[in-house]
């Protein structure tokens, strides 16, 4: 019987651990990390993403309360700087921060601009699963 409750006790941080495990993956944006996501056909979203724009900091916290949810754990979100990252704003029609765009593979599936409702978020990252 001691033997089950020490078992028990030991188990149950890792079933609580498993359960509290990350689902949707979030990454800084590298153009490696792009391409190899587009060329496995994964689903990826860009979330263009500037330090000083309140709205980027909400969808932030929005994207960390969907990291939990398991619908979303085949989708990688790349968080592009929107300062630096010029050229792929300009590739992709990107004209202000706080936009995400979602693909599968290469092909976008959403785009969405200045959203930060969790709910809604998680609609437009699920458009490509």
């Amino acid at each position: 019987m001691k033997t089950r409750a020490i078992l028990l006790a030991l188990s149950l941080p890792l079933v609580l651990a498993a359960g509290l495990a990350r689902a949707l993956d979030i990454q800084p944006y590298t153009a490696v990390r792009l391409q190899q996501a587009q060329a496995a056909g994964k689903p990826v979203a860009l979330h263009f993403h500037a330090d000083w724009c309140p709205t980027c900091r909400a969808q932030e916290q929005a994207f960390q309360t969907l990291q939990v949810d398991p619908q979303l754990q085949p989708v990688t979100l790349l968080v592009v700087n929107y300062d630096k990252e010029r050229e792929l704003r300009k590739s992709l029609g990107v004209r202000s921060q706080s936009a995400v765009i979602v693909f599968k593979g290469g092909r976008e599936t959403a785009r969405s601009g200045g959203e930060t409702d969790p709910a809604r978020l998680k609609d437009v990252l699920a458009s490509a699963l």
